[in-house]
């Protein structure tokens, strides 16, 4: 009887520096700026951007079946840089399905902001850059904009029963806007328009 266990080799590979994953079980998913309607502020000025532009990429590893109570997802966002209008380049944003959920993301490279809004539609915002860590805690949407010149790069770590929930942003959006002021990046309240 063979007293010892074979120990087996890794097949998905992260480049540390890169946040590029690499594997037979990695996806990767794009949108394009045309997939991003009523994303942006100015409508107006993402329908006359080149429509086939990719706005963002992800590349995730997703060992377990998504629903699977326990298990962890794990993914980079690569965000390029730029504006519609007045507004950074920013990720669709989502609260999750299963709202308590928590998430991590981390900045590898690049600089930008994370956007939160919680339930009640309270926005804050919080400084992404190289070796930066997020904590977004259950019952929050999370988006990122691209603040600087170059590609925006950060890793996320999410339960895998979390889920999406993308209606609830493409309905009523997120209740403040990150936009370049005197190219600063500056955090406006949205106000609604009423009926």
């Amino acid at each position: 009887m063979n007293p010892y266990t074979e120990i087996s080799g890794v097949e998905n590979l992260l480049n540390i520096p890169k946040g590029i994953l690499t594997g037979k079980e990695i996806i990767e998913s794009t949108k394009t700026i045309s997939q991003l309607k009523n994303i942006f502020a100015d409508e107006t000025a993402r329908h006359q951007m080149d429509q086939s532009a990719v706005i963002y990429r992800v590349q995730a590893f997703l060992p377990v079946e998504a629903g699977t109570e326990g298990g962890l997802f794990f993914g980079t966002t690569f965000l390029q840089p730029g504006k519609v209008g007045n507004e950074y380049f920013i990720t669709q944003g989502h609260f999750h399905k299963q709202m308590n959920r928590g998430e991590y993301y981390w900045c590898l490279e690049g600089e930008g902001v994370l956007i939160l809004m919680d339930e009640k539609r309270n926005c804050r915002a919080e400084y992404m850059y190289p070796q930066s860590l997020h904590y977004i805690p259950g019952y929050t949407a999370h988006r990122v904009a691209n603040t600087g010149d170059k590609e925006l790069v950060f890793n996320a770590c999410w339960p895998s029963d979390a889920g999406y929930d993308y209606n609830e942003i493409l309905i009523n959006g997120f209740a403040a806007r990150l936009m370049s002021v005197e190219d600063k990046p500056v955090l406006v309240n949205v106000v609604k328009q009423e009926n």
